[in-house]
């Protein structure tokens, strides 16, 4: 989509939210969600600044409050900017566990309302309503329930944008936010869509910005009105097709159900290069314990362990193994990672950043479970169960493997984990 720091934001109509005949899609985004997650957890940080993402002198923002956002602080800035801007925010460390279950909980909401859900991230997603408006009515009622029903089961807030389209309805959202609805009536996609700056275009970045600018090009209505055959000089003849039908309110983009994420996973990149294979065979344990604690919330599990070394050069080493049946086990897929990482020739070199990733993920009970001859009846399974109770009732990081007893998570440059949907959808919200 277009960079949505670019679209103004608008104050959400008081009244009736309008005309929404015809207007099947919504796109709903959680309100700062990562941020908004952690206050929930911890409800003293209502009203105050929040940041979340690195710690460490290379950390970078990944969300942050609104309350921070105030003093101009956004998500990929370098986290000792950010503390620049506002000292006197609350810094905490990505819970990507906790973020993932509370996605769960919000996409299954999302499903009790229509089956044609398109996630875009963990907090956001499309939703085609056409065929629940006789049992919930039109699809401004039904934006306006999902939303109560999000404070009221959740805890958190969202907004939400009404429209004909995909494209028009995640502007919509962007516009309202935060905690706000946006209806744009059918009839009025062109009036809503034209004053708004070119970068608003999904697949207009920076440079294709700077060059539309350039020749007088800055409203999406400016490119609606310019030659095709200049648009396709100026751009070339695919893009220009694109972005002429996208500023004519054109998107035959149907929402489509996902499949589940292929990949989950953690990485974490150093405030100083490492060496030390004790202390990277630590980080190996403790990115394991993360991954398959983020695999139990969502009641997945995994059968290919990958693991990913990048020098201080910047050069990134994959490697990869396929094991026996999927596994949601920390010890187990720290295991497959350190057979993984002790092969990697790398001439001796530091390490900058390390990552452990679960593909083949398959959802727990899809797949029949093989019984192992000899296998103990208790084991690392019920460690982990263990370990996942004490941390929903005393906080992540509350209990740990013996191993990393001495570790001090909170001085590192944490960085979650990235797949398709396993990112958040800054700075939008």
């Amino acid at each position: 989509m277009g960079r949505s720091q670019s679209v103004p934001r608008a104050e959400t109509p008081a009244g009736p939210p309008g005309d929404d005949t015809g207007c099947d899609i919504l796109h709903v985004d959680m309100d700062a969600f990562f941020a908004s997650v952690e206050v929930r957890a911890r409800p003293e940080l209502a009203g105050k600044p929040v940041i979340i993402g690195g710690i460490g002198p290379r950390g970078v923002v990944s969300s942050a409050s609104y309350e921070a956002r105030r003093f101009g602080v956004r998500s990929a800035m370098p986290m000792a900017r950010a503390r620049r801007l506002c000292p006197r925010a609350e810094v905490i460390a990505p819970n990507m566990s906790a973020y993932a279950t509370a996605s769960a909980a919000i996409m299954a909401l999302f499903g009790e309302v229509t089956p044609l859900v398109e996630p875009l991230s963990l907090d956001e997603a499309f939703l085609d309503v056409r065929g629940a408006r006789r049992r919930l009515g039109p699809p401004a009622t039904i934006a306006a329930a999902i939303r109560a029903r999000m404070v009221a089961a959740e805890g958190l807030t969202c907004s939400v944008g009404v429209a004909p389209t995909k494209f028009v309805a995640k502007i919509a959202s962007t516009r309202c936010k935060p905690d706000g609805l946006l209806v744009v009536p059918a009839a009025g996609v062109l009036d809503f869509l034209h004053p708004l700056p070119v970068a608003a275009l999904w697949g207009v970045g920076e440079k294709t910005e700077e060059h539309l600018h350039r020749v007088g090009l800055r409203t999406i209505g400016d490119v609606a009105r310019v030659s095709p055959d200049r648009l396709r000089r100026l751009v070339g003849n695919a893009a220009a097709e694109h972005l002429a039908a996208l500023a004519r309110g054109h998107d035959p983009r149907a929402v489509v159900p996902r499949e589940p994420d292929k990949s989950i996973g953690a990485e974490e990149t150093f405030d100083v290069d490492v060496g030390d294979v004790p202390t990277l065979h630590r980080e190996l344990l403790r990115l394991s314990a993360k991954t398959a604690a983020r695999l139990r919330a969502t009641g997945q599990r995994g059968r290919t362990v990958s693991i990913k070394v990048r020098l201080p050069d910047f050069t990134t080493l994959t490697r990869s193994r396929t094991i026996g049946p999927p596994t949601d086990s920390g010890q187990e897929i720290y295991a497959v990672a350190r057979a993984l990482f002790d092969a990697v020739e790398r001439g001796g070199a530091p390490i900058r950043l390390i990552g452990v990733r679960l593909e083949g993920i398959t959802t727990v009970g899809d797949t029949p479970e093989q019984l192992v001859l000899g296998d103990s009846a208790h084991g690392w399974r019920e460690a982990d169960q263990a370990m996942d109770a004490a941390s929903a009732r005393f906080g992540a990081g509350s209990i740990r493997p013996a191993a990393l007893l001495g570790d001090r998570p909170s001085t590192r440059s944490a960085t979650p984990g990235r797949s398709t949907r396993w990112t958040e959808s800054e700075p939008s919200d």
